[in-house]
């Protein structure tokens, strides 16, 4: 079974604080984290006020190139992390996450060029962005051959889980309507990984239920 979860996203302060403000008030438990957009000074705010809140395990936190190996260290002791979502460009500065290869898992983009730098068999693995692939598959871009044909030699362990516009052929982060989600049922079932992290800016009640409807939607696409 898929583990789909909400997630702290967003970028302004004001974002993470009022999403940990419902995690709290809601005692929820379990999150993913997002902070492609927190630099080092909003991320050390929002640590502070993580550490004070509900929050007892976070598999999945996207990270950003300014990250350091202390605050990989941090997620994992605190907070039980194993999942780390890096972008192609982030290859090139490998070295600053040395001893944490393993736990980094790759997220592709959709715009037809896969970095030269980028060596898979040096990480994780694969962290699908379901609506990149879509996108990918839509637009016949270099990257969703390129995980077909990794897919058996790289493991793809999780994902992110957010909208799709099928005019624009791009994803959707904030979410109007659950027919957004309804693509995921024309994606092939080896995309899908053990951690789904809703990658959404809408609020954690808003999240709450379209990981309901989630639920359903995949349990129902996934057991066939």
């Amino acid at each position: 079974m898929n583990n789909i979860l909400l997630s702290i996203t967003g970028t302004k302060s004001f974002d993470w604080s009022n999403k940990l403000k419902e995690i709290n008030s809601r005692k929820i438990t379990e999150v993913a984290v997002f902070l492609s957009s927190f630099d080092k000074k909003e991320r050390d705010n929002f640590y502070r006020l993580l550490l004070k809140s509900m929050v007892r395990t976070i598999p999945f936190v996207h990270l950003r190139d300014d990250v350091t190996k202390e605050e990989i260290k941090f997620f994992i002791d605190r907070f039980k992390t194993g999942y780390f979502n890096i972008h192609e460009d982030h290859f090139k500065k490998l070295d600053q996450w040395q001893g944490y290869w393993d736990k980094l898992y790759l997220e592709m983009n959709f715009n037809d060029e896969i970095a030269k730098d980028v060596k898979v068999k040096k990480i994780g693995g694969f962290c699908v962005d379901l609506a990149h692939l879509k996108a990918a598959i839509s637009r016949g871009t270099e990257e969703a051959s390129y995980v077909f044909f990794k897919k058996t030699k790289s493991e793809i362990a999780c994902n992110h889980l957010n909208g799709y516009d099928p005019l624009k052929m791009e994803d959707v982060h904030l979410i109007k309507n659950l027919s957004a989600f309804d693509y995921l049922t024309t994606l092939p079932q080896y995309a899908f990984g053990k951690i789904i992290a809703l990658e959404v800016y809408n609020s954690i009640e808003e999240q709450i239920k379209f990981k309901e409807y989630l639920d359903r939607l995949l349990e129902k696409y996934l057991l066939k």
